[in-house]
């Protein structure tokens, strides 16, 4: 991937994240899913507008078609991910050939003007694109709805060494004296967890491997520490910006939030790391017109005027701007699934303990971030904050 796009999504996600994460409650984004969108506005936008998107997206509105482009080829070649983009615009609505040129192959469909029938085929495709990940595309559907641009993007991966699963009663934090599903695994891999000090705090992060070429990582702030800065510190620690430390070389106690390492007594030489941690199922709607001046759209929502004058000699504004996404975090793998869409109108025998190993232990019992992250770019594919457990009922 170009490494000036991965940086530019990457940034945008930390902007958002610091907007959109607060702790109240779970949430997931991806900014992965809303910017090539972007992109391909930018592209055909003119004044005001131009200039916001193409400071939105941290890179030239004239060269942002090709990196959309490059982008979504690059997606769609990373295995267990699934990345489409949809164009449906009424008919009789005129269009640039050169901006249609700029668009994947196969991106286009027609509005018919029939609230029920247009919302079906909407429908239909984010459902598809997203193997019923998300079932609904997230824009509302009108009569006098012209264009709508949407994107889907779908994860699936599997770990490579299982999580095994059982009950625990949370000890502290917002959720203790709950029951949650809880997820077990012992390594001898002690550098999966990581500390790193951060201006806002340390971080403890647990990197869990992934079949396909993504990983997800868990990240734990300090209970005082606000949701955003925990998320966007761990985003800093994946991306590489900010320096971490392997629990192999972190001195024993509790070097971390959640981590602690000590010395104990083994029937072989391997170092032990054990991990326990909740499952999650955290789903999201944004309203990006909400920020609308963070994703470049706030001249652009307008109606008094057009502001796309390269994608048609029509004038068009954004009245519409939303993304649904969803993650799940289970002990066979991780599911992540966004659609983001623009509207335009407008057992054994008894062990010999003849070894002392170094043994790190990490909880994630109170509420922690995630980042799904490719893991030879470096992209953020997804980022959330998990508010509450899959808990367990009597």
């Amino acid at each position: 991937m170009e490494i000036t796009t991965v940086r530019a999504v990457n940034r945008l996600t930390a902007r958002w994240a610091r907007q959109a994460v607060t702790g109240e409650k779970g949430t997931v984004l991806t900014a992965a899913g809303i910017w090539p969108l972007l992109a391909f506005l930018a592209d055909g936008a003119g004044g005001p507008a131009r200039t916001e998107l193409a400071e939105a997206l941290g890179i030239p509105a004239g060269s942002a078609t090709d990196a959309a482009r490059k982008l979504l080829t690059d997606l769609a070649a990373i295995r267990g991910l699934q990345a489409a983009t949809g164009l449906w615009t009424r008919a009789g609505l005129p269009l640039h050939e050169r901006w249609l040129a700029g668009l994947p192959d196969g991106a286009r469909a027609t509005l018919t003007g029939d609230e029920g029938t247009d919302r079906k085929a909407l429908d239909e495709w984010a459902a598809h694109r997203t193997g019923g990940l998300i079932e609904r595309m997230p824009l509302p559907v009108q009569r006098d709805t012209l264009m709508v641009l949407a994107s889907a993007l779908a994860l699936r991966l599997r770990w490579i060494q299982p999580f095994r699963t059982g009950c625990i009663d949370l000890p502290e934090g917002p959720w203790a004296g709950r029951s949650a599903l809880a997820l077990f695994r012992n390594t001898s891999l002690l550098d999966r967890a990581r500390v790193a000090h951060t201006p806002t705090g340390p971080v403890t992060l647990l990197e869990v491997v992934g079949d396909g070429g993504v990983d997800v990582h868990l990240v734990l702030g300090e209970t005082a520490a606000r949701p955003w800065e925990v998320l966007a510190a761990g985003a800093r620690v994946v991306t590489r910006t900010v320096p971490s430390t392997g629990a192999s070389l972190l001195p024993e106690g509790n070097p971390g939030p959640g981590l602690r390492i000590g010395t104990v007594r083994s029937t072989d030489r391997a170092p032990r790391l054990r991990v326990e941690a909740v499952a999650f199922d955290v789903s999201a709607d944004h309203d990006l017109l909400d920020h609308a001046r963070l994703f470049g759209l706030h001249t652009a929502t307008d109606a008094g005027s057009g502001h796309f004058p390269g994608i048609s000699p029509d004038p068009l504004a954004v009245r519409s701007a939303r993304q649904s996404a969803v993650a799940r975090f289970h002990a066979e793998g991780f599911e992540a699934a966004a659609v983001t869409a623009l509207g335009s109108a407008a057992g054994c025998a008894q062990p010999r303990y003849r070894y002392r190993v170094r043994q790190a232990e990490v909880a994630f019992h109170r509420p922690f971030g995630f980042l799904a992250v490719h893991r030879t770019s470096r992209l953020v594919l997804a980022a959330g904050w998990v508010a509450e457990p899959v808990t367990l009922t009597p």
